[in-house]
């Protein structure tokens, strides 16, 4: 077993033993990226017992990859469509013959027909939410992990170059990051995690808005939010350009937002809390007028293997420490002011000792075209 695979399966067998559960069924990418090693397995499931040897279940013609590739000892084939992921991790369940199994899962991804033939096996199964503790274990970073952000990082630039480059009034919103998506592959990018956002001035608005068939308005603020990925690891940014005449509030806001980005990048560094990290924010962009339209409760997540992961959160009343090697993004949520604009800016940052390493590297001068 590759050791990196194999301190991350023991940190999640020793959580286990905490939690009085017997094992974890883990069937989501983005922990069987992490605790098998391997980001390229559909199909596929893994089995770690609280005690004992994990077992990675995937498809024949899969199993000489895996055995190559992912960090597991104990790999076992199935054949579709005789077996599936769910029927084998079943399998293994009734074989180690648990009268009243205490199971782990990551809330967010298991289907119904895992769920039944776990069932099926152990009518009496307890059912354990794992999901916070594997964004935990996932929040530091090794060396491995970091470098695949960077080289993500690397091909973002390049997206946003394209972007900003093209960006005209009138242009579709899709095809501006057409441009973008071309620009970040041939640089290496591996696609991005989340639904990317070029978004005109009407759609600023929006809690979650994507690049849809909408013309750029101009005289106003245009919203660029991209991701890219490499080996399974992510990273994220955000920038806004200004075509023509764009609103003198529009652009106070940016510079607001600029200036609290860069204030909350002074405080970074190990040891200091999510509440202080977010208070500071809050406190700044209140003191420059704008209290009533600062809706946001988090002005952060981790970043990895996910976009948006759920440990470490920059969020109000948050005592989570930030610490070494956690890769945050600062500071997506805008000011919301109607018929203006929520200008948006976001950058992907190591934390260090002492202070943050922007990863994304990109400059923030304001952008008029």
């Amino acid at each position: 077993m590759k050791q990196y695979v194999l301190a991350r399966v023991i940190a999640l067998q020793e959580k286990l033993k905490e939690l009085n559960l017997d094992a974890a069924m883990i069937y989501d990418r983005e922990n069987l990226i992490y605790f098998a090693g391997v980001d390229d397995l559909e199909g596929g499931a893994l089995a770690v017992p609280s005690e004992g040897e994990p077992e990675l279940f995937c498809m024949w013609m899969d199993s000489e990859h895996m055995h190559e590739t992912s960090g597991i000892k104990k790999i076992t084939p199935y054949y579709f469509p005789k077996d599936n992921q769910s029927t084998m991790m079943g399998k293994w369940l009734k074989g180690k013959g648990y009268k009243a199994p205490r199971l782990g899962f990551t809330r967010y991804f298991i289907s119904l027909k895992d769920f039944q033939c776990l069932r099926d096996a152990a009518p009496d199964l307890y059912v354990g939410d794992i999901a916070a503790l594997c964004y935990q274990l996932r929040s530091i970073k090794c060396a491995g992990e970091i470098y695949r952000i960077e080289a993500a990082s690397d091909a973002l630039k390049a997206g946003m170059d394209a972007a900003i480059r093209c960006v005209e009034p009138g242009m579709p919103e899709t095809e501006v990051l057409a441009e973008a998506q071309y620009a970040m592959q041939k640089a290496g990018s591996q696609g991005s995690s989340f639904r990317m956002q070029v978004l005109t001035r009407g759609r600023q608005m929006l809690m979650h808005p994507y690049a849809g068939n909408n013309p750029i308005q101009g005289d106003a603020p245009v919203v660029i939010h991209l991701g890219a990925s490499f080996d399974g690891y992510v990273s994220k940014m955000c920038r806004t350009v200004f075509l023509g005449n764009a609103p003198k509030e529009s652009l106070r806001i940016y510079e607001v937002l600029k200036c609290a980005q860069k204030l909350a990048l002074e405080n970074l560094h190990d040891g200091i809390t999510c509440r202080t990290l977010y208070n500071l924010v809050t406190d700044y962009i209140i003191e420059q007028g704008y209290e009533r339209q600062w809706m946001m409760e988090h002005i952060g997540y981790g970043v990895g293997i996910r976009q948006s992961e759920f440990y470490p959160i920059i969020a109000k009343g948050s005592d989570v420490v930030l610490k070494k090697n956690m890769v945050i993004d600062l500071l997506l949520p805008t000011i919301y002011v109607p018929d203006v604009g929520g200008p948006r800016i976001t950058d992907t940052i190591l934390v260090r000792e002492k202070d943050g390493e922007v990863l994304t590297n990109y400059s923030s001068q304001t952008i008029i075209k």
